[in-house]
């Protein structure tokens, strides 16, 4: 796949309207490649094929960044893995100050590689609650709807949750919206996560 068939492809995912600028679609292709041929030696995506890749991980991430509140100014993107979701959020809201927590040190190897330059990225190679920081915002794919009940008020007010439908239990709190691609893929989004909302 090639820059205009990954552009293409994410375009299409949001029903042919580009979704964000050729320059945000440049950097999410810089990291396109990155992570094909990290992913050769490293299992960074169990995911092989380019299109649903560009759909699973690119367009789900710029997905979120879409939704984001204007008045965020700092984002924990908890369990970042290869950088989803928010590598792609840093690309396309350079304003916000994004941290890439990932534990898995192989992993917050690649996340370096691929934020060098970046201005607004870090990385920190460990658990969100070694960190010490609070941020107006905690994002995630991939940790457990437990782990992030547990994780989220000691880090961050608000939060923004691509999962499943059954991630959390219905709340005052919490709003799903539905990734217009179906898949059964939700946004979920809140301000708190309280006691006993989480399915068993």
């Amino acid at each position: 796949m090639d820059l205009s068939e990954f552009n293409l492809a994410i375009s299409t995912a949001f029903g042919g309207t580009a979704p964000c600028s050729s320059e945000v679609v440049a950097l999410l292709f810089h990291h396109f490649e990155l992570l094909r041929l990290w992913n050769r030696r490293l299992n960074l995506s169990s995911i092989r094929d380019d299109r649903e890749i560009v759909l699973r991980h690119y367009a789900e991430s710029l997905f979120l960044g879409l939704h984001l509140p204007r008045d965020v100014r700092s984002i924990a993107d908890v369990g970042s893995g290869a950088g989803f979701p928010g590598l792609p959020v840093a690309f396309l809201r350079p304003e916000i100050k994004v941290s890439l927590i990932e534990s898995h040190q192989r992993k917050a190897v690649f996340l370096r590689e691929a934020t060098r330059g970046v201005k607004n990225v870090r990385v920190f190679a460990g658990r969100a609650d070694q960190l010490g920081e609070s941020f107006d915002l905690l994002i995630s794919r991939g940790v457990s709807a437990r782990d992030l009940a547990t994780l989220f008020p000691a880090i961050a007010t608000r939060f923004a949750v691509l999962a499943g439908a059954e991630f959390f239990a219905e709340t005052e709190t919490l709003e799903r919206i539905p990734l217009p691609w179906g898949e059964r893929r939700f946004l979920h989004t809140g301000s708190m996560v309280p006691r006993g909302t989480l399915k068993r």
